[in-house]
């Protein structure tokens, strides 16, 4: 019986790199107004290099950047590049389609509801304040919540023992394979591949199930749970003899 869904965060409720690169485009366009003498393309290409090698939660991108750059930190450029980003972040962080209905529907069924992300605690718990999710979930983990990133056990196990469930009570969903998919596998947890939020092109995702709409979810759950229910009736009624 399925009892809980975990959620990955980024890519999976949100479109998280849409914003990401809508935001990063404006801070540059913001720092070449401000003075700042670099080809946005060039600009661009240095800044995810700086993601590359810091991740891409890193919050000092800007200052690291202007430093390789420039040899120092303009901070009127510095200033232009943190308000430009931080206005269209606001305004490009959203959800997939269907991810405030699917979250109720399966509220309504019953279901527990957990977020299992890799992003620090303060930034995760930003993105679900500014989307109005900070309420739906019973348990957030986040990075610092067991210092391991997924595919590690780590994350998984905490959020089962965080809501005294067994791994085969839990379907997780998340748009990461090798993360996502093998790190909840590992334990034991069922998995769905959230294929609209496959930013790396994943040719095949290894999951029970794939998804092209979050909403697809709740048809799954059902299915699993009617399937469950009806082979512990059978058992109850001697049909299995």
């Amino acid at each position: 019986m399925i009892k809980a869904v975990f959620f990955d965060l980024d890519n999976t409720l949100t479109d998280f790199m849409r914003m990401k690169e809508m935001a990063v485009d404006a801070a540059i366009h913001g720092m070449v107004d401000a003075g700042l003498k670099l080809a946005p393309e060039e600009a661009r290409s240095k800044i995810y290099a700086v993601y590359d090698r810091e991740g891409i939660e890193f919050q000092q991108v800007f200052d690291h950047f202007l430093k390789d750059e420039l040899g120092e930190i303009d901070h009127k450029i510095l200033a232009a590049a943190i308000v430009a980003y931080r206005r269209v972040r606001e305004s490009a962080l959203v959800l997939y389609p269907h991810v405030q209905l699917t979250l109720v529907e399966l509220a309504k069924r019953g279901l527990k509801l957990a977020v299992v992300t890799d992003a620090p605690k303060t930034q995760a718990w930003l993105r679900l304040c500014h989307l109005n999710l900070h309420h739906i979930f019973d348990l957030v983990i986040t990075y610092e919540d067991t210092l391991e990133r997924k595919p590690s056990r780590a994350p998984f196990v905490a959020a089962l023992a965080g809501l005294g469930l067994h791994p085969e009570e839990v379907l997780m969903v998340g748009d990461w394979p090798e993360r996502d998919m093998v790190g909840a596998q590992n334990v034991g947890i069922r998995t769905a591949f959230a294929r609209y939020g496959n930013i790396f092109r994943a040719e095949t995702s290894g999951a029970d199930f794939e998804i092209d709409d979050v909403y697809e979810l709740v048809d799954i759950v059902d299915r699993l749970n009617a399937v469950e229910k009806g082979e512990v009736t059978a058992e109850k009624r001697g049909d299995g003899d």
